[in-house]
């Protein structure tokens, strides 16, 4: 009986530890992953992806090194790659700021962890994982439109942004309004998203009510002159 209350603890333990293992982390906790940091035509580098209060580490046998949060100037985050854009100067004098890709294991970063990654950078960012726990104002289904292919999902309308999310996690993004430049409404049924190193195209599946455009409108532009919309008419 003794070593059956054992063994049942011990599983708790062991069930309790692999639960936080890919937990949002708080300010003190950090999360981690298999990564593999692609060096162009080189091999990949096999190494585990730390992320905590403080910044973001990658950590190998043939390469180490810790960003602070203040030293990234963006990131591209889809389903499973990230992509660092820091201030360091690339190499032979070449133009623009120095990337650093990372392939992520399957599970890739987990929306709430990319949630306090965006907000700890601060800066405008490319997040591909939204966070579906967030309430919307409004929901409408729509068509992502390229050039080739494209995507149908959702556009969630949120007091601190716009979400797209697809099925399979793919093209998703998450703006909030710092990441928007403009938005456009041709016409019930088209939206337009300017955002940071991106415009993207949506064919409306449902008419998209004024009401709601007028108050994203009025969200992003009382944030871009750091008002309360709330209670005022900030139509211009």
């Amino acid at each position: 009986m003794r070593f059956s209350a054992v063994a049942a603890t011990c599983g708790l333990l062991l069930a309790m530890a692999s639960k936080t293992a890919f937990a949002s982390p708080s300010s003190d906790e950090e999360w981690k992953t298999a990564a593999r940091w692609h060096r162009g035509l080189k091999t990949a580098v096999l190494g585990t992806l730390l992320l905590d209060g403080d910044g973001i580490e990658f950590r190998s046998a043939k390469f180490t090194h810790r960003w602070k949060y203040v030293e990234i100037h963006s990131f591209d985050l889809s389903r499973r790659e990230l992509t660092l854009l820091t201030y360091q100067n690339r190499a032979w004098y070449e133009a623009g700021e120095r990337p650093f890709r990372f392939t992520l294991d399957e599970r890739g970063l987990p929306p709430e962890v990319a949630a306090q990654f965006t907000e700890r950078v601060g800066k405008p960012v490319r997040n591909g994982a939204p966070l579906l726990t967030t309430p919307a104002v409004e929901e409408i289904l729509a068509h992502h439109r390229v050039w080739r292919g494209g995507s149908s999902g959702v556009l969630r309308f949120k007091e601190d942004g716009i979400d797209y999310v697809t099925d399979n996690g793919r093209d998703s993004r998450s703006w909030r309004w710092a990441d928007i430049q403009t938005i456009a409404n041709p016409n019930v049924y088209e939206l337009r998203v300017t955002a940071f190193r991106e415009i993207v195209e949506f064919d409306l599946k449902q008419p998209l009510p004024r009401p709601v455009f007028e108050r994203i409108w009025d969200r992003l532009y009382a944030n871009e002159l750091n008002l309360s919309s709330v209670g005022q008419e900030i139509h211009q």
